[in-house]
């Protein structure tokens, strides 16, 4: 628990050499009417350890079910030393200064970290990271319409996408001039379905794979779809899977041009809201439209290696209102923890997460499908989520499933009412054999 060490006597002595007469001051240029007076439902402090004792009453009811829920958050093995290591002070107190050069360590971490996710992607360079998987596309988004200069400023982003990605992307766009538009699915493959739609103006389509279904889409055709039409392509990616997938810098006849996603699988556990881990490669004509920061490799005076921020402009820092992004920050403890795990597994290792992943989701959907009133709702191939169709009342299924310990999934009524039976389950290479057994057996008797 932090403790703050300011008496009373500290902070008057602040204030008198500083010259204001109390703390408030120090924010008067908030608005009156943004001021509020307290917090209502906030109960009043308390001490140490009667905060110590109520978290320990309150996490004593914590249970830890089987999790069969993904939808963008993934609950993947963390090998011991990621973290480990990533908790060591010279990696968890890190802060890049202004002076970044000097600190070469926190410079590598980030270098290798791009150098891994150029890789993945099969991009030529890489940022060091983002705020999260949906603030990346909003920047890619943007990105692509600064790219394309006057040409266009719509986007397309498929309802196949992941819902909170959409969100975040009009809440970011909106009021920059940028329309967005979203093409449907195909009801009986799952996949996004660009007919009819008016690419007049669109500078860039945004491309899931796999989509928020589970889904693979056919990212050959929607990539070279973009490119006919004089936009750009972002591909939208679970960095696991692009383990066994073809990368986006190999999809279609010229691959995509921008690469973005959430990093939250690459040894980030599973937590209340995050924090997570954007990512975004690209082609290296658009290196200077890459927003965040990058870390390059030179060589000093004695000719040893060396890092050093590169690519950033002024603006991006301290003009906020010219600059082209107001990322001027990264994920750093995320960033290096991502670095760790994929250094740990390596390309096998990855592989072979992503190979067990896909093979789990198999054996789930075959025993689930075998019960009277469940099938699946798409017949597209999937990596580790599918869509489910489950007759009867499904809150009261997952409630039941609950009971069991088994998180059962994400029902998509919410986000898609013509999916008012649609359940999106999904495995990890932590849901075995074991584990889709129980969840059968469980269901079974629930249904």
């Amino acid at each position: 628990m932090p403790f703050i060490p300011h008496t009373a006597d500290e902070v008057a002595a602040m204030l008198r050499t500083i010259g204001v007469a109390d703390v408030a001051q120090l924010f008067d240029e908030i608005p009156p009417q943004l001021r509020i007076e307290g917090l209502p439902g906030v109960p009043g402090g308390l001490p140490e350890w009667e905060v110590a004792a109520l978290l320990a009453e309150r996490t004593a009811g914590d249970r830890n079910p089987t999790c069969f829920l993904g939808a963008g958050a993934y609950q993947h093995h963390i090998p011991a030393a990621v973290w480990q290591i990533v908790t060591r002070g010279e990696f968890y107190s890190a802060y890049t200064p202004y002076q970044a050069e000097a600190s070469q360590g926190t410079l590598q971490v980030l270098y290798e970290f791009q150098s891994m996710i150029a890789g993945l992607a099969g991009l030529d360079v890489a940022n060091a990271s983002l705020y999260d998987g949906a603030s990346a596309l909003a920047e890619a988004v943007l990105m692509a319409v600064r790219a394309n200069g006057q040409a266009g400023r719509r986007v397309l982003l498929p309802r196949a996408l992941h819902p909170a990605y959409r969100a975040t992307v009009k809440s970011i766009v909106a009021r920059q001039g940028i329309e967005v538009i979203e093409p449907g699915f195909d009801r009986q493959t799952g996949r996004t379905a660009l007919e009819g739609v008016d690419w007049t103006g669109v500078a860039a389509l945004a491309v899931p794979q796999p989509n928020f279904f589970g889904v693979l889409e056919d990212v050959d055709a929607l990539t070279d779809a973009a490119h006919a039409a004089g936009a750009l392509a972002i591909g939208v990616v679970n960095p696991l899977a692009l383990a066994i997938l073809k990368p986006p810098g190999e999809w279609g006849g010229q691959g995509a041009d921008i690469a973005c996603g959430e990093g939250q699988p690459l040894g980030i556990p599973l937590s209340g809201g995050g924090p997570y881990l954007g990512f975004m490669a690209c082609r290296q004509a658009l290196v200077r439209q890459l927003p965040g920061r990058i870390a390059g490799r030179t060589v000093d005076l004695d000719g040893r290696d060396g890092f050093t921020l590169t690519l950033q402009a002024r603006e991006q820092h301290i003009r906020r209102a010219k600059a082209t992004s107001n990322i001027c920050t990264n994920q750093g403890l995320l960033a290096t923890a991502a670095t760790l795990y994929m250094s740990l597994m390596g390309p096998a290792g990855l592989e072979t997460v992503a190979r067990r992943s896909h093979a789990h989701l198999r054996l789930l959907t075959e025993r689930l499908c075998a019960l009277p009133g469940v099938g699946p709702a798409f017949s597209g191939p999937v990596f580790n989520e599918t869509v489910l169709r489950v007759q009867g009342d499904l809150p009261r299924v997952l409630d039941g499933l609950l009971e069991r310990d088994i998180l059962g999934g994400l029902p998509l009524a919410g986000h898609y009412p013509e999916l008012a039976d649609g359940l999106l389950v999904c495995t990890t290479e932590l849901t075995g054999p074991s584990a889709c057994e129980r969840y059968a057996a469980a269901l079974t008797e629930l249904l």
